[in-house]
């Protein structure tokens, strides 16, 4: 709830810091004293480096986000407030007592399905891993919830590896969308604060040609750099657990232990406190955070199969330890049902749509064993990890049934039925968004003649159906009619349909026009989106439902950029 009176000026906003993760961590020892500390290096120890953000020329505002505006308490006039516009367009100079002149960069481990990585680091170490182009740079509370604010591409840190820190208002603006568009389908995440972009500095970045069809990136781009402030309860990842278990595993120093100690207690204080009592021993608490964090996980991998989402690389180190989604680069929505769905040309199938709670349990695994040193010689709280851990698959796949039955109506789980379901779904190429709303219409009727229901639906499909495949509809639909003669009163199972399946999806053919014209300095797409998704449940108006609630149009099949993209941003 929004206080009574907005948060109007900047100093009024300075009032709210108050920096948990960097009273209670430890910072790197050879960081320096000023955040000035620009250069790729190796960060051997501590939880965060002290590090400047580097401001945007001529920053020029793009958007903001009313809805957590309101939420914070903020007035939506500071968003072009000089001083709030300064700040999150990476000037920190701005900052006011209790404010620190400085912001943070953190350092993680990668780990892909459980297999340990540091190639990517410079060093070879592992040690250079971490956020390159990502910066907090203010912490506080408003109206008694904590929030982290982080600029992405506010400029390099020592963990940049060589790169310019920079974002380009094209990721930015998929980014910033895309957070408050998952918020408002009801999907935890971080949000979206601000968006400015500089067009008197550009980033050159591999992208495509117009009318591409190649796979991989296909001329060099010159974009306006930009600067989008998410925020959540916290930045912290699965991979940065990892990264301290990793170095009491290999007694890198001496204080390892005591780091890993000391961020899995600030985890706990900033995602888990409610539910877990501060009066219990630490292994309890431990294992506490263990079942939560597992909950969590697979009801937030349920939840992005429900509305189509896919992270597209879901390694530990885009894995929120606070159970969100994070990290919001190389993701899509599946339109053309696929299971195989994998918008980012670097992912791979092992990242696909329908592998993501494979996914999830492999960085389940990577939480559990970053766990583990914290209860070693504690014989009877180890047993009990592990069987939290040998536990994952089957929550999840509870957590995927549940998922299924409510997106089709039922009263319990019917796999064969869902299974059939999808088949039909994908012999069809069916629209996974249309698809499950006009299932969630037609339950509204089971009175309604078959072969009509079956043509209402055929309008989700993007190719013509045979005989054959007609009559195998037929018969999934009579099922389907038969199962949910037992779930209720139709109107009422129809409304519960449509409060999970959403009648609004995200489709990258109408978000491209939109940063193409920020570029140039018109935001009316990005405006237009940001309303269009504000409620996604609803039924839009006839006007934008003629723009926003159809299928793909075939020029956009294959095509580079919008069909599939690179992570270049």
């Amino acid at each position: 709830m929004s206080a009574t009176v907005p948060i109007a000026s900047f100093a009024a906003f300075a009032e709210r810091a108050d920096y948990s993760l960097l009273d209670s961590l430890q910072p790197d020892p050879q960081a320096s004293a000023d955040g000035r500390d620009h250069r790729p290096r190796p960060v051997f120890s501590g939880h965060y480096v002290p590090v400047t953000p580097t401001p945007l020329p001529e920053p020029e505002y793009v958007a903001h986000s009313s809805s957590l505006f309101h939420e914070l308490g903020l007035s939506e006039a500071l968003a072009h407030d000089g001083a709030f516009t300064r700040l999150f367009s990476g000037d920190i100079t701005v900052a006011q007592e209790p404010m620190r002149p400085f912001g943070w960069a953190t350092g993680y481990a990668l780990s892909i399905y459980g297999t340990e990585y540091i190639q990517q680091c410079p060093f070879g170490t592992g040690n250079g891993y971490g956020d390159g182009r990502a910066i907090s740079v203010f912490e506080g509370v408003f109206n008694g919830q904590r929030w982290e604010l982080q600029l992405k591409g506010g400029g390099p840190t020592p963990y940049c590896r060589g790169a310019d820190g920079r974002a380009v208002l094209r990721s930015s603006v998929r980014e910033f969308l895309a957070q408050e568009f998952m918020h408002a389908l009801g999907v935890p995440t971080s949000r979206s604060l601000t968006l400015y972009q500089s067009r008197a500095e550009t980033v050159r970045r591999p992208w495509y040609s117009p009318e591409s069809r190649s796979f991989d990136p296909d001329v060099m781009v010159d974009n306006p750099a930009a600067i989008t402030t998410r925020v959540a309860p916290s930045f912290l990842r699965v991979g940065q657990l990892e990264l301290f278990a990793r170095r009491v595993r290999s007694q890198a120093h001496p204080e390892a232990l005591n780091e890993l100690r000391m961020i899995v207690q600030h985890l706990i204080e900033r995602n888990y406190r409610p539910e877990i009592d501060p009066s219990l021993n630490f292994s309890e608490q431990v294992l506490e955070l263990a079942a939560l964090f597992r909950g969590r996980l697979t009801a937030l991998v349920a939840n992005w199969i429900r509305v189509g989402y896919c992270q597209g690389n879901f390694n530990s180190d885009n894995c929120a330890a606070g159970g969100y989604t994070l990290d919001y680069g190389p993701f899509g929505f599946c339109e053309l049902f696929d299971p195989r769905f994998q918008p980012w040309t670097g992912g791979g199938e092992h990242f696909c749509f329908f592998n993501q709670p494979a996914a999830a349990e492999a960085n389940f695994q990577m939480f559990w064993a970053a766990l583990r040193p914290l209860l070693e010689g504690n014989g009877e709280a180890l047993v009990r990890l592990d069987a939290i851990r040998d536990g994952f698959a089957g929550a999840m796949q509870q957590e995927i049934e549940a998922m299924w039955a409510r997106k089709l109506g039922l009263a319990s789980p019917d796999a064969d039925l869902v299974q059939e379901l999808l088949q039909l779904m994908a012999h069809s190429r069916a629209d996974y968004t249309i698809c499950f709303r006009r299932l969630s219409a037609l339950a509204a009727d089971p009175s309604a003649g078959l072969p009509e229901q079956l043509a209402s639906l055929a309008e989700s499909f993007y190719v013509p159906s045979s005989e054959e495949l007609e009559a195998r509809w037929i018969q999934w639909l009579q099922r389907w009619r038969d199962a949910l003669t037992a779930s209720g009163n139709p109107r009422d199972i129809a409304a519960a349909m449509q409060r999970v399946n959403p009648a609004i999806t995200w489709r990258e053919w109408l978000i491209a026009p939109a940063y193409e014209q920020a570029a140039q300095g018109d935001t009316s797409a990005i405006q237009e989106l940001q309303a269009v998704f504000r409620d996604p449940y609803a039924e839009p108006a006839a006007e934008l439902a003629a723009t926003y609630d159809r299928l793909k149009p075939r020029e956009f099949f294959n095509a580079g950029g919008v069909s599939h993209y690179s992570c270049s941003s």
